[in-house]
C-alpha cells in the first residue's frame, strides 16, 4: 500500500506546497508505489524538501575525522579547517573567510557522552527523538560497550566506500523505544520496502547471500545485546533482523555535507572584477588539486538516511529528478532535471553518473543485486537488442572484483555493497 500522504508530508518543510505538487500512488505488485506530478514542474525547480525519519553518519567517515553534527550531519569544521585537513597544508588560508557558514560558537556537546551537535536545537531534537537510548555516557570510548562492539563489528565487515550503516537500524530501534506513540513510528517504518528477495524475478539481495551468513549472525547477536526491546521483538528475531537489514540497504539515501563545498559555491556567486575572479578561480583549482593529491575523492561528511517521500520515487536510467543537500545538512531537496507534466511519474536514478553510463547488462546487474528489480525504463527498453555482455573495461573491473573476493581462503567477503 502507498503510505498515507499526511504521514509523508509531516516530514516535509512545506507540506502544503508538497501536497499541491505530488501524489503517491500504488502502481503494481512489482514496482509498488510511485511518485507522480500533480502540476507542471519546470526544469530546475525544487519539487519538495524533506527531512529524514532517521539518519546517521557512516562509521568509517566518522573515524577518519570527518566531523559532522550527530543529528543533522551538518559539517562542523570551518571551510578553512576542512581545507587544511584535506590538503595536508596546515598553514593554508582561504580568501573570503566571511563566506563560511559554519558557526563554532553555536556548537554544543551532549553533556554525558560528548558527541557534538551544530546547535542547541539539534542537541535537543536528538535527545527528544533517540539519543537518550543510544547515549553511552562516560563509556563513549569503551570498546566493551555493547553499542561500540556493534560499531566495531560493522567496520570490520564493511570497508569504505560505505553506502549504509548499522546505526540507521540502531536509530530506528531507539526512536521507537523513546516514543510515546510506538505504534505511530512502527507504522512509518513499515512503509519502506524491506523484502530480502524478489520471488517473481527470483532475485535475492546480495548482502544477504550465503557468504555473509556468519557475519550477519554476529551482527544480529551484537544488535540484540545492545538494543533489545520487548515491544520490538519482531525486529530482533532472525528473519526480522534480515528484513531491517534489507530495508536500510534498499532504502537508505546517501547524504553528503561539506563546509568547503559551501564556501566554494559562495565564492562562485561573488561578483568580482575579471582579474580578481581569475585569481580566485585559480586558487580554488589549485586547492582541489592539492586535496586530490593528499586525500583523493573522499571529501565530504557522509551518511545515510531514510526519507519517506523520496523512497516513493522509482528508478530510471534517464531520471527526470535528482536529490541534493544544498543546506549542508540532512534536508533533502528533490529538483527537476527537465520539465515534468501533470500525471507524469517522477523518477530518480539509484545509480551514480558513472554507473548510468555503463552497459544495460552492467546497470541491470547492479540494480538486481542491490534493489531487487529488473529495470524497464525507456533507455533499457531501447537497448534490449544489446548483447548481455559488459564492455571490455567493465569485464576487467568485474574480474578484479572477483579476484579480490577469492584472495585468502580464511577471509569472508566484505559487505562493501550494503
Amino acid at each position: 500500500m502507498a503510505a498515507p500522504l499526511h504521514d509523508m508530508f509531516s516530514f516535509c518543510v512545506d507540506p502544503d506546497t508538497v501536497a499541491a505538487s505530488v501524489d503517491v500512488r500504488f502502481i503494481d505488485n512489482i514496482k509498488g508505489k510511485g511518485l507522480f506530478a500533480k502540476r507542471n514542474i519546470k526544469k530546475g525547480e525544487s519539487v519538495f524538501v524533506e527531512r529524514p525519519l532517521v539518519s546517521a553518519q557512516f562509521l568509517w567517515n566518522s573515524l577518519y575525522k570527518y566531523i559532522a553534527c550527530e543529528h543533522c550531519l551538518r559539517a562542523l569544521e570551518t571551510a578553512e579547517e576542512n581545507a587544511r585537513r584535506l590538503s595536508g597544508i596546515p598553514e593554508l588560508s582561504l580568501p573570503h573567510p566571511e563566506l563560511c557558514r559554519v558557526r563554532p560558537e553555536r556548537h554544543q556537546a551532549c553533556p554525558q557522552c560528548q558527541v557534538m551537535y551544530c546547535s542547541s536545537e539539534c542537541r535537543q531534537a536528538a535527545s527528544d527523538l533517540y539519543h537518550r537510548v543510544l547515549c553511552s555516557g562516560p563509556s563513549q570510548e569503551d570498546p566493551d560497550h555493547p553499542v561500540n562492539k556493534l560499531k566495531d563489528a560493522w567496520r570490520s565487515m564493511h570497508y569504505p566506500p560505505e553506502t549504509s550503516s548499522i546505526m540507521l537500524m540502531a536509530r530506528m530501534v531507539a526512536v521507537v523505544k523513546q516514543a510515546k506513540d510506538k505504534g505511530h513510528w512502527k507504522k512509518l517504518f513499515s512503509h519502506f520496502c524491506s523484502r530480502a528477495a524478489n520471488e517473481e524475478e527470483e532475485i535475492a539481495h546480495k548482502l544477504l547471500g550465503e557468504q555473509f551468513k556468519g557475519q550477519l549472525a554476529l551482527l544480529h547477536n551484537l544488535f540484540k545485546a545492545a538494543l533489545y526491546d520487548e515491544d520490538l521483538n519482531r525486529w530482533f528475531a532472525p528473519e526480522g533482523f534480515l528484513s531491517l537489514f534489507a530495508l536500510v540497504g534498499t532504502n537508505g539515501q546517501g547524504i553528503g555535507t561539506s563546509s568547503l563545498s559551501q564556501w566554494v559555491h559562495a565564492c562562485d556567486a561573488l561578483e568580482l572584477p575579471t582579474q580578481q575572479r581569475e585569481h580566485l578561480d585559480s586558487f580554488i583549482n589549485r586547492l582541489y588539486k592539492d586535496i586530490e593529491k593528499a586525500t583523493g575523492d573522499f571529501l565530504n561528511c557522509e551518511g545515510s538516511g531514510l526519507f519517506l517521500l523520496q523512497s516513493s520515487c522509482n528508478h530510471s536510467c534517464v531520471p527526470n529528478a535528482e536529490a541534493s543537500f544544498p543546506n549542508n545538512n540532512f534536508l533533502l531537496q528533490l529538483n527537476a532535471l527537465c520539465d515534468i507534466n501533470p500525471g507524469e511519474e517522477i523518477c530518480i536514478s539509484y545509480l551514480d553518473c558513472c554507473q548510468r553510463d555503463r552497459s544495460r547488462h552492467s546497470r541491470h546487474k547492479i540494480l538486481r543485486e542491490n534493489y531487487l528489480f529488473v529495470c524497464s525504463c525507456l533507455k533499457c527498453i531501447t537497448q534490449m537488442e544489446e548483447l548481455d555482455v559488459t564492455s571490455e573495461e567493465e569485464e576487467e573491473e568485474e574480474e578484479g572484483e572477483a579476484e579480490g573476493e577469492t584472495e585468502g581462503d580464511e577471509l569472508e567477503d566484505e559487505m562493501t555493497d550494503v
